[in-house]
């Protein structure tokens, strides 16, 4: 088979995690018979400093041609809010979101198991393994709705953001977490804060008229304050987590720590027709960019989601996430994930390592 997949390789250490993942691509498609073809594609800060905005026209265009898209990182503080809309990289990435129809953002947080001392948390709750998968509502709510700011006659200044949400919007990310719960372990979270907002208790009103429709799933409708206390407390009771955008950016993030390290993590963002998005869940770490030191692991298992979720290529997968587990069982270390006294290697070896366990 051949796939074609659009590189958005952008900023800080996006380039050298990207070429790390490409050459284990490959040596993928040498052993299962597979042949890529790659499109770079200009977005991000490197954009704006090439043509003058983050998000360069036809860039939607040419991702949808593809059949994946492989996100590196974009952003770092040369573009930051100083800057007009049109030039942060920011804008780019919920502008890309919004043109794929990209609603969907899952974010696997897996205690890798050479890595369980790497757990921020008592040894005992680690010990309980930790392995879910978060479900982000990821284009409507508060970063997709109307702002204002305007002057007040006596408190100054005011600005709004606001949270909107459909119950079309609702069904559709809760029914992609539903079916996810089924190919897992059948238990789905719903967080909300249905005690003080509106679009919570129509967020749950939805998801409880989901539940209804697979009673083979668990359900639970949890708080988000509550959600953020058990994650740190528990958080092997979690399956699937399901929660609109602003909540979801959050927990996530907060989720990717208690496994060690926001290094390792990787995610996907999909809609129903056009090609998803795979991306790690960390930043463009603009201070070692360049410098050989950034880990590619989360990208490289980005990677894998693409092979199972895009190309439906589960042995695939599963190959990529073995490589890195051996890659770590035999104690290869980047910076961010070696404790003192181990030795320490840079990005392209463990690229070069994670290629000969392929």
């Amino acid at each position: 088979m051949n796939y074609k997949i659009a590189l958005i390789r952008g900023d800080g250490i996006g380039p050298e995690i990207v070429n790390e993942t490409v050459k284990v691509i490959d040596k993928v498609g040498e052993k299962f018979g597979h042949t890529f073809e790659y499109v770079d594609v200009l977005m991000g800060g490197c954009a704006t400093d090439a043509v003058g905005v983050s998000y360069p026209a036809g860039t939607a265009e040419t991702c949808k041609a593809c059949d994946a898209v492989l996100l590196g990182a974009v952003g770092g503080p040369r573009w930051g809010s100083d800057k007009p809309a049109e030039q942060r990289p920011e804008t780019a990435l919920l502008a890309i979101r919004k043109d794929l129809g990209l609603y969907a953002n899952l974010r696997p947080a897996a205690l890798r198991p050479a890595l369980s001392d790497a757990c921020p948390l008592k040894k005992e709750t680690a010990e309980k393994g930790i392995d879910l998968l978060m479900v982000r509502e990821l284009t409507g709510g508060i970063y997709f709705g109307k702002r204002d700011k305007y002057q007040t006659p006596d408190r100054g200044m005011e600005a709004t953001d606001l949270m909107a949400y459909s119950e079309m919007e609702i069904e559709r990310i809760g029914r992609r977490a539903f079916e996810f719960a089924r190919l897992r372990r059948h238990k789905v979270s719903s967080v909300d804060k249905a005690n003080v907002l509106e679009t919570s208790r129509l967020w749950r009103a939805v998801m409880h008229r989901l539940a209804a429709e697979y009673p083979d799933v668990q359900y639970e409708d949890v708080l988000v304050d509550n959600c953020a206390m058990q994650l740190v407390r528990d958080p092997g009771q979690f399956d699937v987590v399901v929660t609109e955008n602003m909540f979801g950016d959050i927990l996530s993030d907060e989720a990717s720590m208690v496994t060690g390290s926001i290094g390792l993590l990787p995610s996907a963002s999909m809609g129903d027709g056009a090609p998803a998005l795979y991306e790690p869940i960390h930043g463009s770490a603009p201070d070692i960019a360049g410098q050989d030191k950034a880990n590619p692991i989360a990208t490289i298992l980005s990677a894998a989601m693409m092979f199972r979720y895009s190309f439906h290529l589960a042995a695939e997968a599963d190959a990529i996430e073995a490589a890195v587990d051996k890659a770590l069982a035999d104690g290869w270390r980047t910076a961010d994930i070696a404790k003192p006294g181990e030795t320490v290697i840079g990005t392209r070896r463990m690229g070069e390592v994670i290629c000969e366990n392929i």
